[in-house]
């Protein structure tokens, strides 16, 4: 049985990962993505368009399924290799939370469904 999964990511971030073709969460730690499975599904909800802004862009930014393999390390240089895991993004369009939150599981009817979006990762 697949896994869904929320990811979360600054946009800019996320359209990077999209266009190498791999996900990576929780600034580059492993442990979160030997969680996630070969078929399960990734969805990326982005608060904000760039890391350390908040422009409050709040939309949900790329869907996917995760490829088979594990996690591997990527080279962005400076000595920072962060974990990866490779997914086959599908052509979508960004979309806003705020139409959504009384129609998806983890928001309706909470007041505070982005707590746990702070974790990074979440089935």
């Amino acid at each position: 049985m697949s896994a869904y999964w929320i990811a979360v990511a600054s946009a800019e971030h996320v359209r990077g990962g999209r266009a190498a073709g791999f996900m990576q969460v929780n600034h580059g730690k492993a442990a979160p993505l030997r969680r996630v499975k070969p078929g399960d599904g990734i969805v990326y909800y982005s608060p904000n368009t760039v890391l350390g802004e908040k422009d409050g862009l709040r939309a949900f930014t790329a869907i996917g399924i995760v490829r088979e393999g594990e996690p591997y390390q990527g080279d962005m240089g400076a000595g920072f290799t962060p974990f990866r895991r490779d997914v086959a993004w599908a052509k979508a369009e960004e979309a806003p939370i705020k139409p959504l939150l009384d129609r998806l599981d983890f928001t309706m009817a909470k007041s505070n469904w982005g707590y746990q979006l702070r974790f990074g990762l979440f089935e």
